[in-house]
Order: structure tokens, then C-alpha cells, then sequence
């Protein structure tokens, strides 16, 4: 018997949580979730991108979503330019609540969005989301005012010495998050990839990811592409090969309106991965653009669609401005 492929490390934690998941409702957007706590899937790189295949995942997202963060914007009108809307909710829902509040002109959603790529004083004002992770991951705000470069730092630490154990990057500031925040400081998006690590073993560039929460149906598709892009344009940089991406999970779960959709998702057979290349030219963070990566054979069964939750949006309702 062959290999069993990657992807079914994926398709085997859906079916525990359809099957076997802990029901539960969570208080944010009253949805009830099917959820199980602490899991590990991993992919070694140099058998395949894991582009999962069992539905065509957005690659254009994937990549212009990881320039944005790699590059430390935190304003969506980048992805609104680029024809990116995975981000759209939260400003938009952020607006309207300011909306309610301040008296201003109450518009859809397209509109709102139309709004961010017309006008760049209104996307300045109205498209910044405050302390998510291209601002975390390129200038965390210290309390000297400073802007700290962490991924900066932690391709420097992992180039100057390649044995090191502390290239972390963090996007979990308590400062900012929940109740632990000041109401006008509140972050009102959640940070569910919260933190990575890298690491160089036999050679190779190797990056493990902290999933505080995950989306299995939606989200993480996005986010194992994701990472497993960043662990091979670091391994660029340094001129070596990536390794393994390892991802692990505190709650991972499915929303109940997503079951039927996991259940045709079961149902198919996973295809080879496809492979990406990346541009000589890509030599240091800032020199990265998302046109210097090539997807290579990908081939994948047809999308599955399912409505997004938004999930952990933290409304304004008597806070100051």
C-alpha cells in the first residue's frame, strides 16, 4: 500500500467533530459549534504545497492575504484594490455601528466596499483595522512608541544563528483583546492564528502555528496555505528549503451550518498536491510581492460553498469614540 496523502490528516479531524465533536454555543454569535480541543496535523513540504484539493481553495486570497500581513498593512483597501473581499465584514460592521451611533450615512455593504476603492480618505478613516496581524507580526506598538519588526527579526535570528529556539512571532496582545482591553482600545477582531515558530532542522526551514480557534470548514484550508507559503519564502530568503509545517489547534470546530457541507467534502477523494515556486528575486522580506510565487498543477475538486460567521466582533455600544 502507498503513502496515505496529507490531506486526509484534515478530512479525518472534520469527521471527529461531525461525528464526535462537543456541541456548543458560543455567546458571540449564538451558533452552535461541534468542537474538539488540542489537535496536530502536519505537512512536510518537500512532498507538496497542501493546497487542499477535496475543494478548490482561494489562492488569490491566500496570497495577496499573506502580502498584506507580511508586508504590515492592516487597511483593506490593499485587498479591496486587489479584488480580495475576505476581510470586508469587519470594517464594514465597525462602520455601521458608527453609523448608528455618530449619525452617519448608513450604506450596504457594496456600497461600503466601493466606497474603500473610490475614496482613500473615507478607506484611511474607515478601512483600518487596529492591532491585527500585519501590524502585530511587522510594528507591535511598544510602550516607547516603537514599532517592533518581529518577523524581521526572526528571519535575522534564524540567518545569524541556525539553531535558535525563540524565532516566535506573536499576534496575541492582551492590551488589546476582550475585556482586558480599554473600551476605546479594543480590538473588535479576533486573533485566532496567534502565534508561529520557526526552526531550522536538518537544514531545512521548518514553521509550527498556535491555532487558538479554528474555522476546520472555512478558515483553516486558508490558513495551512498560509503558513506553508511563509515557511517557504523564509526558507527563500535564506536561501535554504522548507521543511515541515506543523499545525496545531486549541478549539478546533465546525458550525452547524456547515455540516452538510462537510459531509459532501468527505465524500470525495483528495488529488495530488500541487507545487509552488518562488522568484530569485525574493532575497528579503520587503523585496516579496505576491507576483514572484507560481502555483504549479493544482488540481482540485470543485468549491463548496458555506456562509462565513462572524465571529467575536466586539460592538461598540457605550464606548467612547
Amino acid at each position: 500500500m502507498g503513502t496515505r496523502h496529507a490531506e486526509h490528516q484534515y478530512l479525518d479531524l472534520l469527521r471527529e467533530m461531525l461525528e464526535h465533536g462537543d456541541e456548543q454555543v458560543d455567546t458571540g454569535h449564538g451558533k452552535k459549534t461541534y468542537s474538539v480541543f488540542g489537535r496536530q496535523i502536519r505537512f512536510d513540504l518537500s512532498r507538496g504545497f497542501p493546497l487542499l484539493t477535496t475543494k478548490k481553495v482561494y489562492w488569490k486570497g491566500v496570497l495577496h492575504e499573506l502580502y498584506w500581513f507580511m508586508s504590515g498593512q492592516s487597511n483593506i483597501k490593499y485587498l479591496v484594490d486587489n479584488d480580495v473581499h475576505i476581510w470586508d465584514d469587519y470594517p464594514y460592521r465597525i462602520y455601521m455601528e458608527r453609523a448608528k451611533k455618530e449619525k452617519l450615512l448608513e450604506m450596504t455593504k457594496d456600497e461600503f466596499v466601493q466606497k474603500i476603492k473610490s475614496d482613500a480618505s473615507f478607506a484611511k478613516q474607515r478601512g483600518e483595522l487596529r492591532h491585527i496581524y500585519g501590524e502585530m507580526w511587522r510594528r507591535w506598538p511598544a510602550k516607547d512608541g516603537r514599532g517592533i519588526d518581529q518577523l524581521g527579526w526572526a528571519v535575522r535570528e534564524l540567518k545569524n544563528d541556525p539553531s535558535c529556539h525563540n524565532a516566535i512571532v506573536t499576534s496575541w496582545n492582551p492590551e488589546y483583546l476582550y475585556s482586558m482591553a480599554k473600551p476605546e482600545e479594543v480590538n473588535h477582531f479576533p486573533i485566532c492564528h496567534n502565534m508561529y515558530q520557526m526552526n531550522i532542522k536538518h537544514g531545512k526551514v521548518c514553521l509550527q502555528l498556535y491555532q487558538r480557534s479554528a474555522d476546520m470548514f472555512l478558515g483553516v484550508p486558508f490558513n495551512i496555505a498560509s503558513y506553508a507559503l511563509l515557511a517557504q519564502i523564509v526558507a527563500k530568503i535564506l536561501g535554504r528549503e522548507a521543511g515541515e509545517f506543523v499545525h496545531t489547534f486549541g478549539d478546533a470546530h465546525i458550525y452547524e451550518d456547515h455540516r452538510e457541507a462537510v459531509k459532501e467534502q468527505l465524500a470525495r477523494e483528495p488529488k495530488a498536491f500541487p507545487k509552488v515556486k518562488i522568484s530569485d528575486a525574493v532575497i528579503s522580506l520587503d523585496a516579496f510581492r505576491p507576483e514572484h510565487v507560481t502555483l504549479e498543477g493544482y488540481e482540485a475538486h470543485p468549491p463548496i460553498k458555506a456562509e462565513l460567521t462572524v465571529a467575536g466582533f466586539r460592538n461598540l455600544e457605550n464606548q467612547p469614540n
